[in-house]
């Protein structure tokens, strides 16, 4: 992984620490989402509209239940303490707390957000990140960008917040969001806001603190406090206690003021019922907007606190803001806000270019370079603090199965889960939840920052309070039940892979171990995904979207089944891969040679049933077109195929795997029931690349 430099970057070192000395560097990081309102966790409804439940508008007045989101946010591991940026332009309607997008309802497009925000920087360790959220100085054009795109049709451009002119002379803020760690549990923040525009413009910034509420519904058994704290020379601050957190403090440097409330919901405005308190969520937008000063709690105390800065910038200018959140005590003879603060910033910047340079090929020019460092971050403020116990949601929703549940509800086969984990997203806002086949492809460009985390993100999925008895990987938030392309046994591969190549040996107890659980799974594929049995596969989603004709999660309007080319070549990969990690096993363990003949044969058998020798048309090739497609099979057992030329028709190609002459030679018993196996069945052979035909380099 390095490009031959003898220095180990001190990045790398932190990694070792966390690794293998448990030195929490990873505590704190970027695992506040995008967006809760809106998500399956979140819906309570009858209909299990989760998108019309818990509305963007809700959001600022209404607490969680799951989790918390925010502007350029971070938390600590599991959520406990979190903290994130609001700003006010005072133009706006409401005050800038997340992000905004359209539901999946509202637009020709569909779910989109309609922000802009960049991820510009981030070690593996979060020991130094970068955040960039562009405000315009007019009012934000919420109503606008709803009612536009909702009269739009799909042969319709989509409306985008550039298209509605909030940007013209550019007049809006860059605001970046720095974090560097001082220690694992000191988290030094700095605002930076550059005027953009050709005039003056105000910005008020109102960094938060707040808990998330485990208190509500009975989770925590204390409710934490946030209060002012009295600091030297009359700078403001806000102490954080929590019974298993411990104390923590936000130092906000030149606050004008502090703001607390409660992390309630305002029952009065979502539901139409008093406030058991008059201190609620959604106080801050209260008092800074609609200028209500008894909003806010005079008593100084609440679970949900801000800082005020009012700023007023010049046109090119820029102000900037310093915070710092961490552990009570301080070392001594340090400073809160003394020169060590800029300093801090500048070896953590200093040692990130160290760690990129590190992992980057020397023959990228600066361009390629940035490109890969940013995709990084991208990937690192991706990953997200993720709550849900399907359980007791379950009984929350009276659809447990085993506690006499009757009302049917999404997820109602999966209350043995419960997720409690940072894991990586697909993405913050628009996929807010894991996706089970993505974060298998994330583990690929992770392993390169942070093996450990991309090897973790792989355990997950096959841990028991994810994968399902039966042997299934949970899809999605919004169906855990669907089907998503069998891509985990190859992430594993890559995974092992990497490590050996860093090493020279591999986990060996780790593959054997991740070997048995995706056994099952694979099994789970031939029991349920098999209709036939005939070694030809259907699916649901497969990760490939609505590429077909038919919504392949949903029963077919003519009764019968689909016989996919993309689900029986991924099946066929998927033995390829078992393939390969039985034969790295039997390496160490001669009895893998069994597990490795028997994908092998399994291999040969989907590959035979989706090209029979001769020319048939009923089969998943047509040998006149030269392309592999889906076939219907009808209830009479005639079938049809469904002529849509498609990454459907090309996915076969993927399903090759190379074996090398060094495995073969250390593996005889598996030579030699391959050549058995093929002896006996050489019809196998017709249609596919002779396998005991040599290669380059044997």
């Amino acid at each position: 992984m390095s490009n031959g430099t003898a220095k180990i970057p001190i990045e790398r070192k932190r990694l070792e620490e966390a690794s293998s000395k448990g030195v929490p560097w990873k505590k704190w990081g970027p695992y506040l989402s995008e967006r809760q309102w809106g998500t399956v966790r979140e819906d309570y409804s009858e209909n299990g509209d989760a998108w019309g439940y818990f509305t963007h508008d809700q959001a600022r007045s209404r607490a969680y239940r799951w989790g918390e989101d925010g502007l350029a946010g971070v938390c600590d591991d599991k959520q406990r303490l979190c903290f994130a940026l609001a700003l006010w332009n005072g133009q706006d309607p409401i005050l800038k707390e997340r992000l905004f997008g359209l539901s999946n309802a509202e637009g020709n497009h569909g779910e989109d957000v309609k922000e802009y925000y960049f991820y510009l920087d981030s070690t593996p360790t979060h020991s130094y990140m970068k955040y960039l959220y562009k405000y315009p100085q007019a009012a934000f054009p919420y109503r606008d960008l709803v009612q536009t795109n909702r009269g739009r049709t799909r042969q319709e451009m989509e409306y985008e917040l550039l298209d509605t002119g909030v940007f013209d002379d550019d007049r809006y803020f860059d605001v970046f969001v720095e974090y560097a760690k001082a220690a694992p549990d000191d988290l030094l923040i700095r605002v930076t806001a550059f005027n953009r525009g050709p005039e003056e413009a105000p910005l008020h910034v109102l960094p938060h603190l707040w808990f998330r509420n485990t208190w509500g519904l009975g989770d925590s058994p204390i409710k934490p406090l946030l209060r002012q704290a009295d600091e030297m020379g009359g700078r403001l601050a806000i102490a954080a206690e929590h019974s298993e957190l411990g104390p923590y403090v936000l130092h906000c440097d030149g606050a004008e003021e502090l703001l607390f409330t409660e992390n309630e919901t305002n029952a009065e405005r979502i539901f139409g019922t008093p406030n058991p308190s008059p201190f609620v969520k959604d106080a801050f937008h209260n008092f800074l907007i609609g200028g209500r000063r008894e909003a806010v709690n005079p008593h100084k105390q609440g679970t949900k606190a801000a800082a005020v800065y009012r700023l007023t910038v010049g046109p090119g200018q820029s102000a900037t803001i310093r915070l710092r959140l961490c552990a009570a005590a301080l070392p001594n003879g340090v400073e809160i806000f003394g020169s060590g603060f800029d300093q801090v910033f500048a070896t953590r910047i200093r040692e990130a270019d160290e760690f990129y340079e590190d992992i980057t090929p020397p023959s990228l020019d600066d361009d390629r370079r940035n490109v890969v460092r940013q995709a990084m971050a991208g990937m690192l403020w991706t990953k997200q603090y993720y709550y849900f116990d399907v359980d007791r949601w379950l009984a929350e929703h009276k659809a447990h199965p085993l506690l006499g549940g009757q009302r049917q509800s999404r997820n109602r086969d999966w209350f043995h889960m419960a997720n409690d984990d940072i894991i990586s997203m697909p993405d913050k806002w628009e996929y807010p939840w894991y996706a089970a086949w993505d974060l298998a492809f994330h583990t690929v460009p992770l392993n390169i920052v942070d093996h450990d985390f991309a090897q973790q993100q792989l355990d997950l999925m096959l841990s028991e309070v994810y994968l399902h008895p039966s042997g299934q990987i949970p899809a999605y938030e919004w169906n855990f039940g669907d089907v998503n392309p069998p891509v985990h046994a190859i992430a594993t591969l890559l995974n092992y892979t990497v490590e050996k190549h860093i090493d020279c040996r591999g986990d060996v107890d780790y593959l054997k171990s991740a070997f048995q659980k995706l056994l099952l799974n694979f099994t789970w594929w031939v029991n349920r995904k098999d209709p036939s049995g005939r070694n030809l596969f259907s699916g649901g989603f497969l990760g490939l979207d609505n590429i077909g004709v038919f919504d392949r999660s949903a029963k077919l309007p003519t009764g019968g089944y689909l016989e996919q080319a993309d689900g029986t070549a991924w099946m066929a990969l998927y033995c390829q891969n078992m393939l390969e990690i039985a034969l790295e096993l039997s390496l160490h363990d001669p009895a893998y040679q069994e597990m490795a003949g028997k994908f092998l044969e399994h291999f040969f058998w989907i590959a035979a049933a989706m090209d029979r020798a001769g020319d048939n048309q009923d089969e998943l090739w047509d040998e006149e077109d030269g392309f592999f497609y889906d076939l219907l099979r009808l209830p009479d057992g005639s079938a049809q195929r469904i002529k849509v030329r498609s990454m459907v028709g090309l996915l076969p190609l993927c399903a090759a795997t190379v074996i090398s002459r060094e495995i073969i030679e250390k593996n005889p018993r598996f030579l030699e029931r391959a050549r058995e196996f093929l002896t006996r069945h050489k019809q196998v052979l017709s249609t596919i690349h002779p396998p005991e035909k040599p290669g380059e380099n044997g």
